[in-house]
């Protein structure tokens, strides 16, 4: 295949103003955006992808690429991950700003250098990292709590149904368990009897109200993991407990390091890994911290990203489920995706093209990109 020097990289801010402003436990989302981003190397290969769905945040990542990884990656050979990818990690080492923003930009190229490798190698992404399977069951992410103009929780559910998800992953965590179990119990009482219901309270609750839910949800649903149940200062303990409930615990997302996953696994916190290749570095870390998680017998999901997340759950063989918002919560993975397959059976089946196989609409791009 010879050198694939890297001759420049290109970045394309995205941003969705979306119809209503989607509210978590502490959080909320009137947004959807993402970066486009494209390395063309000397064997004419343009390695492209879409990372980073930070808002407000989006002009720091896209400085760090241009003004730092990009200079520093000119004329390396694209097929050198690992080399390229402890090149980027130098920009992590700034103490003084937000090492978020430093790391959703080493993904951002890491990403777009591994869909130039898979191009290269005329193979898609998911068989040259493991080739486990080629199709991955998905589920949608809803529960968001209500507001004038959203559709019900019985309306959510129905539409994930139509689109032939195989479960959900419902919010929680911005109410009193009391509240929260009821508006779960909504979704339950009109899904099919078979349909995996998980739960994420986005690090909402205090360890008795996560506890508390626990015991009330067990009374109507089985449930397949507890999502970031507790506040972030003492997480890691207070997941560890839980999981004594009887209740598999699932979290990651918030590490941007495979240090931050390793603490996970040695203090037994988790049941259920959902690291984010996507904010936590590219692939290339993503696949170090698949590798941990086996030796500690916890399987694998993904923080949202299903461009990406079913290319690498995909890979391997401790995988569950590859996640998707509902379709007005995310269009750019509705829309922007010009090749998106269908559900087949509860199924999300991987493009058969080279590298991530992704066509991207570039009609939407140029509606929804950002002018700096």
């Amino acid at each position: 295949m010879g050198d694939m020097k890297i001759e420049s990289i290109e970045t394309i801010p995205v941003r969705v103003k979306l119809d209503r402003t989607y509210r978590g436990s502490y959080y909320n989302m009137p947004n959807r955006c993402t970066i486009v981003t494209r390395v063309r190397t000397s064997s004419g290969i343009v390695g492209e992808a879409y990372n980073a769905d930070t808002d407000l945040e989006q002009d720091e990542i896209l400085t760090i690429i241009e003004r730092e990884i990009t200079p520093s990656l000119l004329g390396e050979n694209a097929f050198n991950f690992e080399r390229n990818w402890q090149t980027m990690a130098k920009v992590t080492r700034d103490q003084l700003r937000d090492r978020r923003m430093a790391v959703q930009a080493i993904a951002c190229v890491d990403t777009a250098l591994w869909d130039a490798i898979g191009k290269a190698a005329d193979q898609p992404l998911h068989r040259l990292w493991g080739g486990y399977r080629d199709a991955i069951p998905m589920i949608g992410i809803g529960g968001y709590y209500e507001e004038p103009g959203m559709p019900s929780i019985e309306d959510e559910v129905e539409s994930f149904l139509s689109d032939g998800m195989v479960g959900m992953k419902f919010k929680i965590g911005g109410r009193s368990p009391e509240v929260d179990a009821a508006r779960l119990k909504r979704a339950v009482e009109v899904a099919p009897d078979d349909w995996t219901f998980i739960v994420d309270a986005n690090q909402g609750y205090v360890f008795r109200e996560a506890v508390q839910f626990v015991r009330l949800a067990s009374e109507f649903v089985d449930l397949r993991w507890f999502e970031e149940p507790c506040r972030w200062p003492d997480d890691k303990i207070a997941m560890r407990d839980i999981r004594r409930t009887g209740v598999p615990v699932a979290a990651g997302q918030s590490e941007i390091s495979h240090a931050g996953m390793r603490d996970l696994f040695t203090e037994g916190s988790i049941d259920v890994c959902n690291f984010d290749g996507s904010w936590g570095g590219g692939p290339t870390e993503w696949l170090r911290v698949a590798a941990a998680a086996m030796m500690f017998n916890v399987e694998l999901g993904h923080h949202e990203e299903p461009q990406l997340a079913s290319h690498l759950l995909a890979s391997q063989p401790h995988s569950t489920y590859v996640e998707a918002f509902h379709q007005e919560r995310d269009p750019i993975f509705w829309q922007m995706l010009a090749n998106r397959p269908t559900l087949t059976g509860g199924m999300f089946t991987l493009p058969t093209g080279p590298g991530l196989g992704w066509e991207l609409d570039a009609g939407f791009i140029a509606k929804h990109r950002v002018d700096r």
